[in-house]
């Protein structure tokens, strides 16, 4: 999808996200247009007149458009205030070299919003970056004790500074600054020897403790950076963080005395520690708060023992207020830190230092080279009531977000944003501006809030709408002195005050219903607090005392007057429920498929037919066997029917085929036992049938008297073999039964195993007691 689709689409979205889930009017106190407007962004009010009825306050003038439109309010006499802009300065950007008196990089240049609160209005601009843009560079250096070896470096490296500059653009100049810290305790040793050289005592060249000095103010000459930066001498405090943050400060608000010009402005911070920032004065009893003003006295910074150092946060506006992008160039140790420091401080860029700063040009080359194609656009001094979000053209660009970003963005390449700018309330005319981060051009906004109605109504006094004594405003009566009335059409002090109250009774009811105040004999009714309107000669009326339907008033379909429904086109009934329509009725040509009665555009069947089309019908009987005479005598020219079939089948349809493909067909049997199969399909209207009927019947076949009697011979043969194999078995199961019982029987006897007392056997043995076998 390209990418100005997907940032069209963004901005619908933004704009009409209302709009898309629900435009509603809060039903508030309104007695003005100015009132109306001022309610919510979606209110618009109705100048038409007599667009009020009797009785019916001006408050219900105040509705959404679309809902005044439904009411006989027309385009031309709805008051809405919409938002706009207008381009107040447009130069078109700059084609060729930076070096241009007034190079343009963003357009336009300046706009005028037309703000109605709440709804917000969307503007494109666009930003190119120049070829030869100049460029400040100041070299803000930690020269406390341990950074000695770095300093030697940095005294002659204006030379490749500038030659490195002179390839991104012809236009370079650069300066000097340095700094140490508070001389104060624990910060530095305020002994006054010490105070004089606070470096080691072997060490030669050492110059007084100090905050913060300015040495060199932007110069294009090289061989001054080199002469000045020579002539610098290395310091000391006692505690590792550094005072870098009070000089960031000094170097971002003393525009003045840097030398800052019309340029791209990079700060370049070098040291080898971290750093103090707000809070850590108070272990020197500074209670004073940082002001984030510019004290420098003699290129010193004199309020360094009197003032707390900045926080990161103070110190990232004043950077970003002046368009100063920092490079930390640090060392390994601190990287981290400062990686931190780089996030809440947009448009910056940390660079890790060798242990001599030999490569700090390389360092300075690369971050430029970052920051420079790094495209963050953001506003500035932006009202309290005033919203501002921005999508961009770029890759990931188009969600809505705080800030549009675009990266990779290279010389003379074009970038494009869109800008949807919302105001909460009504406020008086302000300015704020919008610009890319650490680039000068900003584009200037002015904002006016539209919250007044502007009705362009004639200039007479004594309107005839109004009577002739009042003067019409946005399409009520501002009446003339002593008359009142929605019409100007009473005149104080002209009628009995008794009796005009009497005037606004209803067969001596209460006064105006309770519902309203009596004006001169006229009922002006309240606004209902429900949000009903009330009107009426006795504000006995109201837009909701109306029938339901599907929990809506008037079903959706009409409007609700004094108690009765009034339909739209299309609608009848008294909650408008019945639709003037039978396209719910009807399938195809038919309505209702002829069995019932299409009302309100719903079908009401006959008995057992079912909605919603009266189709089928689950409780009746099949009709297979309703039709089976009028079946014989279509397809077999037989049956009862078969002398006047044409008459008594006349609704019938029928065709004959060799084989039915309905897999549950109608099967009816004939008076000779043969069956009919056919297949029945109900058409529109009342025994109506289209019916299938199979050619072939299905007689049952004559008895086989030899199939019968073989059978039947048969089966007697194998019953009695049956018979006779369950006998024998219950023969066999007897049998063994007994011998068992035997067998038991048998181990019972216990006189088959004992000796008789009275039995001697036949012979007697004698043995030798002296034989001894052998």
């Amino acid at each position: 999808m390209a990418p100005w689709l997907c940032i069209s689409a963004v901005i619908l979205l933004m704009a009409g996200e209302d709009v898309l889930s629900k435009e509603e009017c809060p039903k508030t106190v309104v007695t003005s247009c100015k009132d109306c407007i001022r309610t919510g962004p979606f209110c618009a009010w109705c100048k038409k007149l007599n667009f009020t009825k009797q009785g019916e306050p001006d408050a219900t003038r105040c509705d959404t458009t679309e809902a005044l439109r439904s009411r006989g309010c027309e385009n031309d006499d709805i008051v809405s205030p919409a938002s706009s802009y207008t381009k107040l300065s447009d130069r078109p950007l700059s084609r060729g070299s930076g070096q241009n008196e007034d190079p343009v990089q963003l357009q336009p240049q300046a706009v005028r919003l037309n703000l109605r609160p709440g709804k917000p209005v969307s503007l494109r601009f666009r930003f190119r970056r120049v070829e030869d843009y100049p460029v400040d560079l100041y070299y803000l250096m930690d020269l406390s004790y341990s950074m000695k070896d770095d300093l030697e470096n940095v005294k002659s490296l204006g030379k490749d500074l500038m030659k490195a500059l002179g390839q991104i653009t012809k236009r370079a100049r650069i300066g000097f600054g340095s700094f140490v810290d508070k001389v104060a305790l624990p910060f530095t040793n305020t002994n006054p020897a010490k105070v004089q050289k606070p470096c080691p005592e072997d060490e030669r060249v050492c110059q007084p403790a100090f905050g913060y000095q300015h040495v060199l103010s932007l110069t294009d000459q090289a061989e001054e950076f080199n002469q000045i930066v020579s002539m610098q001498s290395i310091s000391g405090n006692l505690d590792s963080p550094e005072g870098g943050l009070d000089a960031i400060m000094q170097a971002a608000v003393c525009g003045n005395k840097i030398g800052w010009g019309d340029s791209t402005r990079l700060l370049v911070f070098a040291t080898d520690d971290g750093f103090h920032m707000a809070g850590d004065g108070k272990l020197a009893a500074i209670l004073e708060p940082n002001d984030g003003q510019c004290h420098l006295d003699k290129s010193i910074y004199s309020k360094s023992s009197e003032m707390d150092y900045p926080s990161v946060g103070q110190l990232a506006q004043k950077l970003a207020e002046n368009n100063i992008q920092p490079i930390f160039a640090v060392t390994q140790n601190v990287a981290p830190v400062y990686q931190k420091l780089k996030e809440m401080i947009p448009k910056s860029e940390v660079g890790v230092l060798s242990k001599n700063s030999d490569n700090v040009v390389r360092l300075i080359e690369t971050a430029y080279k970052s920051l420079s194609s790094n495209v963050i656009v953001t506003h500035e001094n932006l009202p309290e009531d005033i919203k501002v979000t921005y999508t961009s053209n770029c890759e990931n660009g188009g969600v809505p977000g705080p800030r549009g970003v675009c990266n990779n963005v290279g010389i003379g390449k074009e970038v494009e944003f869109v800008v949807t700018v919302t105001a909460d309330k009504c406020t008086k005319e302000q300015s704020f501006q919008i610009g890319p981060l650490g680039f000068r051009e900003k584009m200037n906004i002015t904002v006016v809030t539209e919250c007044e109605c502007v009705c362009r109504d004639p200039l007479n006094k004594n309107d005839p709408a109004c009577g002739g004594q009042g003067q019409v405003t946005c399409g009520t009566c501002v009446c003339n002195k002593d008359f009142v009335g929605q019409r100007c059409e009473c005149r104080m002090g002209d009628k009995n005050e008794r009796d005009l109250r009497e005037a606004c009774r209803f067969n001596n009811g209460s006064v105006c219903s309770n519902l309203g105040d009596c004006v001169c004999g006229l009922c002006q009714c309240h606004a209902g607090e429900d949000g009903r309107n009330i009107y009426g000669r006795f504000c006995e009326c109201d837009d909701r005392s109306c029938p339901l339907h599907h929990n809506r008033l008037c079903g959706g379909n009409g409007k609700c007057d004094c108690g009765k429904c009034l339909c739209h086109q299309g609608y009848d009934g008294e909650a408008c429920d019945c639709k003037k329509s039978d396209e719910a009725c009807r399938k195809g040509t038919s309505v209702c498929s002829g069995r019932g009665n299409c009302t309100c555009n719903i079908c009401h069947c006959l008995p057992g037919y079912k909605r919603p089309f009266c189709e089928e019908c689950p409780g009746c009987p099949s009709p297979c066997g309703k039709i089976a005479s009028c079946v014989e005598c279509l397809g077999f020219n037989s049956g009862p029917l078969k002398e006047n079939c044409n008459s008594m089948c006349s609704k019938v349809k029928h065709k004959v085929v060799e084989a039915l493909t309905d897999k549950k067909p109608c099967r009816w049997k004939r008076s000779d036992n043969c069956w009919m199969i056919y297949s029945v399909k109900e058409l529109d209207g009342i025994d109506n049938y289209d019916v299938t009927i199979q050619k072939k019947l299905e007689c049952p076949k004559p008895p086989d008297l030899a199939a019968i009697i073989g059978g039947s011979f048969a089966g007697v043969a194998l019953i009695g073999l049956l018979l006779l194999l369950i006998l024998k078995g219950i023969i066999h199961m007897k049998d063994l039964k007994e011998f068992r019982r035997f067998e038991n029987e048998k181990k019972k006897a216990k006189w088959t195993n004992a000796d008789n007392p009275l039995f001697k056997t036949a012979t007697t043995t004698v043995q030798n007691p002296n034989f001894s076998g052998d």
